[in-house]
């Protein structure tokens, strides 16, 4: 039997929950929700009102009102986050899809389609293929692998995943790699509890490096090579070799510096893990379904790292596991309703308000402010930071990259070259809710966090990312050009 102990205090002194559980001891959480709720459509509808003062069109303010009022519920928790994600579609779907809200309704197949979005086939992909590698006690070996590079020690075991995921993260997908390192840690993680700090620590620390660690090259995240792509149309051409010069030290640095913020924050010095037992294989494994789960993790790691050589789309090769794992008997029915869906629910609603604020040209109203600020140059490229991490935060890091990037561009050289680059890796430390990324919706859909367990990280990223990133892109920059 696997033992863990773990020291901690704990929180029950928070008042900011203090209403809450009076209303749960009572029976009353439904009235502590529902007021909540209101609370939140009253605060909504006076900023609303206020903000269609400046005459942008009711299809700006409704889109507007449904971000104001997706903000405070997730940030609240009136209702679960996955309900928010349908709660979304369906404003839009009505508001855009109808003429009772606004006057001339408009196609609404792009609100809809984000069920089947890029991003959704790649967190399925990567869910299947965790939950296969549970079934097979993969997880466990690759637990054991890394426990064997960097030891027992709390402290250690925490900085060596964390540099794992964010190396993994460089070359293959995030989302994919915190699937892994997720289900590695998984075991240890339930031991501990929920409560526990470290398991805090492993659930926020994980999904944080394989975001940021994606920053180290071009292929490790999507707003990189959006950043690059831009720049070349425009005959400026980067390299391989050239983002990494500042991209590799810059995730690394994120990385220790989030690592160094959790051993500040949080107390597991004084978690003592006896984990002898992690060594031994729990119950008899079937050889040939581990031989299975390696196959097919082998082909759909090798079509992602190739996929410059092939052309077939993340999305499209994320099929494999799920065709493959069934097929080869894997995975029964039993096993596919253990995958979370209802993360991909929160996930296609955060999809769909970030396609509305673009579609609205809310993104744009924003941006045009930013850019008539009083600041000097320099200074507007921190802002594109800034703004580049709070948009990605509420809607897609790469539909974020794809407003800010091009906008970004506009500035006089050099630091119309430098605002892209500070956007992508700024975009990457978006991590402060649950819905903001993916790594962070694999680590939520464990159950073993609550929202408010992101916010701690998504403000120290919010800080630290654009800081970093202005920074060593301006450094770059100038010595290079």
């Amino acid at each position: 039997m696997i033992t863990f102990v773990a020291k901690q205090k704990m929180a029950d002194n928070d008042s900011r929950f203090a209403a809450l559980r009076w209303y749960a001891k009572k029976r009353l959480g439904w009235l502590f929700n529902t007021s909540t709720f209101t609370g939140n459509l009253v605060v909504a509808l006076i900023a609303t009102y206020f903000f269609r003062e400046l005459g942008y069109g009711d299809a700006v303010d409704y889109v507007f009102l449904i971000s104001c009022i997706s903000v405070g519920l997730w940030i609240s928790e009136a209702i679960p986050p996955f309900a928010v994600g349908i709660f979304i579609i369906a404003s839009l779907l009505f508001g855009f899809g109808t003429d009772f809200l606004i006057d001339e309704s408009a196609p609404v197949q792009l609100y809809v389609g984000t069920w089947t979005s890029n991003v959704i086939w790649l967190l399925l992909g990567g869910f299947f293929l965790a939950e296969g590698m549970r079934i097979v006690q993969l997880d466990l070996a690759l637990f054991r692998f890394t426990l064997k590079q960097f030891g027992e020690e709390p402290e250690k075991l925490l900085l060596g995943l964390m540099l794992t995921t964010a190396l993994a993260s460089m070359v293959m997908s995030n989302t994919a790699t915190t699937a892994m390192m997720i289900s590695s840690v998984l075991p240890l993680i339930r031991g501990l509890g929920k409560r526990s700090a470290y398991s805090k620590a492993l659930l926020t620390g994980i999904p944080a490096a394989a975001s940021v660690g994606g920053v180290g090259t071009i292929i490790g995240s999507t707003p990189n090579a959006i950043a690059i792509g831009a720049l070349q149309e425009r005959g400026i051409h980067i390299g391989f070799v050239d983002w990494m010069v500042f991209g590799f030290p810059v995730a690394l640095l994120l990385v220790y510096l989030f690592y160094r913020f959790l051993l500040k924050t949080m107390d597991i010095k004084s978690v003592v893990l006896n984990i002898k037992d992690l060594h031994q294989t729990n119950g008899e494994i079937d050889k040939t379904k581990r031989r299975a789960v390696l196959f097919t993790l082998i082909v759909t790691v090798s079509l992602w790292l190739t996929e410059p050589l092939h052309g077939i789309p993340l999305a499209g090769t994320s099929a494999v596991p799920i065709v493959l794992l069934t097929l080869l008997q894997v995975m029964n029915a039993q096993d596919v309703r253990q995958i979370p869906w209802d993360t991909l629910m929160l996930v296609a609603g955060g999809l769909g308000l970030g396609i509305a604020i673009v579609d609205v040209g809310l993104s744009d109203i924003i941006m045009q402010k930013v850019n008539t600020l009083p600041l000097p140059t320099v200074g507007i490229v921190l802002i594109f930071g800034i703004v580049a991490v709070l948009m990605s935060n509420v809607m897609s890091n790469t539909a974020a990259a794809s407003i800010l990037v091009p906008l970004g561009m506009a500035l006089p050289y050099p630091f119309g070259i430098a605002a892209p680059l500070v956007v992508a890796i700024s975009c990457a430390a978006a991590l402060f809710l649950p819905v903001s990324t993916p790594p962070n919706a694999i680590a939520y859909a464990t159950e073993m966090l609550e929202q408010k367990d992101f916010r701690p990280g998504g403000v120290f990223f919010a800080l630290t990312g654009p800081a970093v990133a202005f920074i060593a892109v301006l450094t770059w920059v100038w010595l290079v050009f």
